[in-house]
């Protein structure tokens, strides 16, 4: 038991369920043939929208941030093993001293899921197209026309040399070590629990893969250990591996380069990629 089961009210005038808040994990899968499938719960009969259908989710607790939070909820719910679940991105229902967190997440299997509380009476996969034959829990249908684009893997290529270059800190002296610098420094975006503040996707918050592109001198930042962040050397123009790593990008997923080099930002856009400034994302460093 927990500190956040208990009513709450919002300035809209509604009473929630959760004290601190709550959260939900839209679990999707999508196959070899490009088709989305979503993870929903059908709501026990005798609870809240009892017979409904929606995502997993629950209460916060005060000392929670919200991805623990609605991984915890749908763990002690449903059987579905939480650890495989990538987050990519959250979407907030702000009702004023009151919100709703929805955690977008993909699974790389339709494993099989059971219900695991007496708050689930089913669980199952279903067509993106088809959840809205369903009868949906009201706070989830309202949510669901916002939700049902963001259902992408995001990715952040970073243009090296051209963000070194936006960093007065001394790189013109030793390029290596600067790009060493900010391959430590973006080491913090990923898996990080709060995300990265977007707005350039569907996501309030966004935990993109970072995938940092080195050239020239500064090939070597690649064979030193970057934890989950990829450090991918350049064999040759460093712009020319950024355009092929969006080019192979993989269905269902997004890209956001950021460059400031006005012939990479139009090769990028023509292949399909946002493109955003060193600026942008020193400021989130």
């Amino acid at each position: 038991m927990g500190d956040g089961d208990g009513w709450a009210a919002c300035e809209l005038g509604h009473t929630h369920w959760g004290r601190f808040g709550a959260a939900g994990l839209l679990a999707y899968h999508r196959d070899s043939s490009g088709q989305v499938w979503l993870l929903l719960q059908q709501r026990a009969w005798w609870g809240l929208g009892g017979g409904t259908w929606g995502m997993f989710g629950g209460a916060l607790h005060s000392h929670e941030d919200v991805v623990t939070g609605a991984l915890r909820e749908t763990s002690e719910e449903c059987t579905l093993d939480t650890t495989t679940v990538a987050v990519h991105g959250t979407s907030v229902e702000d009702h004023g001293g009151w919100s709703f967190t929805s955690i977008v997440g993909s699974l790389p299997e339709l494993a099989r899921v059971l219900p695991a509380s007496r708050e689930t009476r089913r669980a199952e996969w279903v067509r993106a197209e088809e959840v809205t034959d369903r009868n949906l829990f009201e706070p989830f249908a309202r949510s669901w026309p916002r939700l049902r684009s963001a259902m992408q893997e995001l990715v952040l290529v970073v243009d090296a040399a051209n963000v070194v270059g936006a960093r007065a800190d001394g790189w013109w002296k030793d390029r290596a070590g600067a790009n060493a610098r900010l391959r430590d420094d973006l080491k913090r975006l990923d898996g990080g629990v709060q995300g990265l503040p977007s707005g350039l996707f569907p996501y309030d918050r966004c935990f993109p893969e970072v995938v940092l592109v080195v050239e020239g001198a500064a090939r070597g930042v690649a064979d030193e250990p970057a934890g989950g962040l990829r450090v991918v050397a350049a064999p040759g123009s460093g712009d020319d591996t950024i355009v092929d790593l969006v080019r192979q990008g993989r269905p269902g997923q997004a890209h956001l380069v950021v460059t400031a080099d006005r012939e990479l930002r139009a090769r990028c856009e023509a292949a399909g990629a946002a493109v955003t400034g060193p600026r942008w994302l020193l400021e989130r460093l």
